[in-house]
């Protein structure tokens, strides 16, 4: 291994389990933290000859429903075996007509309301941590993916809005009506606490949102079925694994041009980064 290949750091993805197929050379690790198990075993191995570990966000065979997904497990698995760029697929629905199913979009804010989840890792008695959050994504990651997306042909949307829900119900059409309202584009059951987990540890993270549906508020007559979301996700999950391919080899080597490893300087971490 040359010095140049050991300067660089394998990068997370986040995603479903339609995702296995990326990896090449794939291999299974199991990682225990501080905060229980995640998901499930980690898998490493290479895309395009920068290695990759993946977490499944749900667990083989979706066994957690979005509010039970152990965010912060998996995270943190991640940063212990050296992953500091963290690219995060996740189904979503749409707020806005002119963005159907089918669409990839690049969120580069976000509105979080869910609830109940573990969305800190300062929740002891030795302190906390007031990480910045005004940009939740790292513009690097984004303009990786959409550089990426433009060497296989695949249009992105470059920005929008992502409403995070804590399902696992859909929402109402007085609900979708009032994200949309808001200035919501797409609208997504994990997306938080995941983003600010992840800028908690210093790392950098995007979500790619691939919408599956017309929200509620937007579709009019009939409302959105989870069979329906899983058809049309299980439909582009080639796609997704063609954009995550062309975008690994193209993000830097370790983490640079952006602000998110700095994002616990000057403050007291009150938890041993791994």
């Amino acid at each position: 291994m040359t010095a140049a290949a050991e300067q660089t750091a394998p990068v997370g993805v986040v995603g479903g389990s339609g995702l296995y197929d990326l990896l090449d050379d794939a291999r299974e690790v199991s990682v225990t933290t501080p905060y229980g198990p995640p998901s499930d075993v980690l898998t490493v191995g290479l895309v395009g000859g920068r290695e990759v570990v993946f977490v499944p966000r749900h667990g083989r065979g979706h066994r957690f429903p979005p509010h039970r997904v152990n965010y912060r497990a998996n995270l943190w698995a991640l940063r212990s075996l050296g992953v500091r760029q963290v690219l995060a697929p996740s189904a979503v629905g749409s707020l806005r007509a002119d963005l159907p199913a089918g669409t990839v979009v690049l969120p580069d804010q976000v509105v979080d309301r869910t609830w109940g989840r573990a969305h800190t890792f300062s929740d002891t008695d030795d302190g906390v941590v007031h990480v910045g959050f005004a940009d939740p994504y790292c513009p690097v990651l984004r303009s990786g993916v959409q550089q990426g997306a433009a060497a296989v042909g695949e249009d992105v949307v470059p920005s929008g809005t992502l409403v995070v829900v804590n399902g696992p119900r859909f929402s109402s059409r007085a609900e979708s009506r009032w994200h949309a309202a808001l200035g919501g584009s797409v609208v997504g059951m994990t997306g938080m606490p995941e983003a600010s987990l992840a800028r908690e540890l210093g790392l950098c993270y995007a979500c790619i949102a691939l919408v599956t549906d017309l929200d509620a508020g937007v579709e009019g007559d009939a409302g959105v079925t989870h069979q329906e979301v899983l058809a049309v996700m299980a439909g582009n999950v080639a796609r997704v694994r063609v954009l995550l391919a062309a975008t690994v080899p193209v993000l830097p080597a370790q983490q640079q041009g952006c602000g998110c490893a700095a994002a616990l300087e000057g403050q007291h971490v009150p938890y041993d980064l791994p």
